[in-house]
């Protein structure tokens, strides 16, 4: 984890908390890469996979930092395919556009906690120890961000990595996102100041920086696999 959609890590785990308080304990982390194929099948069969995030060594690219568009989700794929709107307290965002041109499609981890959402240091995250889940069991790659992993090891002590947050997946617990909506200078402000509102300050909040969702049913998504 990192700076993402012009906010500072420390700004993205406050907002979180606050998320995660509105939500009874659910919240949505947005991430950059569609899930394993297994995913799906992990989520309806409500296998318990602990979300692990790790503050990642390098500096956050620039794009990240200050993005020239920024967009807010607005409707995700569920793991029965099923075209929904985010949750009420759900708020993510990311950059609007990618190497291929505008962004019309993001993804999520809906995670769940008990405790309130800190940046912890201490506990070894060791990638050595684990191998991707599904396909042919590679090991972690080191360009790779947000992966479905199995252990096969214990961490070494002198892991190069920290567990800084951990929840557990919840619900659909990998989806794709749809239906993005660009903030504009007011809404991106607002960004700013939501992390320390109330349950249901925040969800007004929430709905105001999406705009309001489009009048769309749920339906049937076709060829996905969340």
């Amino acid at each position: 984890m990192q700076a993402e959609a012009g906010q500072l890590l420390e700004a993205i785990v406050a907002r979180k908390e606050t998320e995660r308080r509105a939500g009874g304990g659910i919240f949505l982390w947005g991430v950059g890469n569609p899930p394993a194929a297994i995913a799906s099948v992990l989520a309806r069969t409500n296998a318990p996979v602990r979300a692990v995030f790790s503050i990642m060594k390098s500096r956050p690219k620039m794009v990240d930092v200050a993005p020239a568009r920024t967009v807010v989700w607005r409707r995700y794929i569920d793991a029965q395919g099923v075209n929904r709107p985010l949750p009420p307290h759900a708020l993510v965002t990311s950059r609007g556009h990618s190497a291929g041109g505008t962004k019309l499609r993001h993804y999520a981890l809906m995670c769940r906690s008990e405790e309130p959402l800190l940046v912890r240091r201490g506990e070894p995250f060791d990638p050595a120890a684990f191998r991707n889940a599904g396909g042919t069991g590679a090991p972690v790659g080191a360009s790779q961000v947000t992966a479905l992993l199995r252990r096969v090891a214990a961490d070494s002590d002198d892991a190069d990595y920290e567990v800084n947050l951990n929840a557990w997946l919840a619900e659909s617990y990998w989806v794709r996102l749809i239906d993005p909506a660009e903030l504009d200078l007011g809404k991106l402000a607002m960004l700013h100041t939501l992390a320390d509102l109330e349950p249901e300050n925040w969800c007004k909040a929430v709905a105001e920086i999406r705009g309001g969702l489009p009048e769309i049913q749920e339906t049937k998504a076709r060829g996905t696999l969340l």
